[in-house]
């Protein structure tokens, strides 16, 4: 049996896991990310996580093959160097570097984003597909791209940001520095946006009540909670949102047509009352409707553990 390190660096927590040749994670380890500090010091508890990992696996280095490491921002996958992460404060970074210094094994480093999708690609939702694009409808909008078997990431390693596509050029700000952002739109960030602006528009909405019962808190969950209780205004943001996520994946399918397009994120698990009508918008606007092999839209199976898993076979896909 073989075994891979994946790590997810995440803003939040890191998490390295142990994944065998079959694709199933053996152990996992977790630290907080403890942001902002510098990355010297969040790469020494990457390794500490992986190794630690490893040692509760039951294994010793010598059995693992290599370590894999998906991060925010891009990141060049030749040099092993995350050249920019907002979310972390880095420029120039020499990850895979760093890492070596503890584990004496390739590193190979990716955008998080483009891990979990080959994640996917490898032991998911996108098993078997030639092409595959996955979106992960989060604080963000983030995309990853598979072309033949091979992760996308452009010319400058900063590729798949189907985020950034505008779907309202006078829509509202988002933080990339545009206006109208499927990001603005389809993220549970900005699903939340919406909703809190039906309730300052509508006060005797249930979203109101809904928002009370929970401490005040507005989750992405709000609206759809509220428009199973019949409330209308809460219907209009459930309408609202479906429209803007169908207009942003039709984008992505006439661009680039793959044989899976999967779609991850909480918000994913309202089920059918978001997957069908978004389903059903698309197919209705899609460029190729005519065609007798369309995109297949399905939901992402590996949740958490799609970066992990595409992490650990980072060293496969540069074969």
């Amino acid at each position: 049996m073989k075994y891979y390190i994946g790590i997810d660096l995440g803003g939040t927590n890191i998490v390295a896991a142990v994944v065998d040749e079959n694709y199933q994670i053996v152990t996992k380890a977790s630290t907080k990310t403890n942001r902002p500090r510098p990355a010297e010091a969040i790469a020494d508890d990457m390794a500490a996580m992986a190794i630690q990992a490893v040692k509760d696996a039951g294994l010793t280095m010598e059995q693992i093959e290599w370590v894999g490491v998906g991060t925010p921002g891009i990141a060049n996958s030749e040099t092993g160097i995350i050249e920019f992460s907002n979310n972390l404060g880095f420029e120039n970074t020499p990850m895979a570097e760093l890492i070596h210094r503890h584990i004496d094994k390739p590193v190979y480093i990716e955008n998080d984003a483009n891990a979990a999708a080959y994640g996917e690609y490898v032991a998911g939702a996108a098993k078997g597909a030639k092409n595959a694009v996955c979106i992960t409808l989060g604080t963000g909008v983030g995309g990853g791209i598979i072309i033949d078997g091979k992760i996308y990431a452009g010319s400058n390693f900063g590729g798949a940001e189907i985020g950034h596509t505008v779907i309202n050029m006078d829509g509202p700000q988002c933080s990339c520095g545009r206006r109208g952002c499927f990001e603005v739109y389809s993220s549970a960030t900005g699903l939340i946006r919406m909703t809190k602006e039906k309730m300052e528009q509508v006060k005797d909405s249930k979203l109101h009540d809904i928002t009370a019962e929970r401490n005040g808190k507005v989750s992405a969950r709000t609206a759809f909670d509220a428009m199973r209780l019949g409330d209308a205004a809460a219907q209009e943001v459930v309408d609202a949102y479906i429209r803007a996520l169908a207009a942003g994946i039709t984008n992505t399918i006439n661009i680039f047509q793959p044989d899976v397009l999967c779609v991850g994120g909480g918000v994913c698990n309202e089920g059918d009352p978001l997957l069908l009508p978004m389903k059903a918008l698309v197919e209705k606007e899609v460029y190729t409707r005519n065609s007798p092999k369309n995109t297949k839209i399905v939901i992402a199976e590996l949740g958490n553990d799609a970066g992990l898993i595409g992490a650990a076979f980072l060293g496969a896909a540069k074969k």
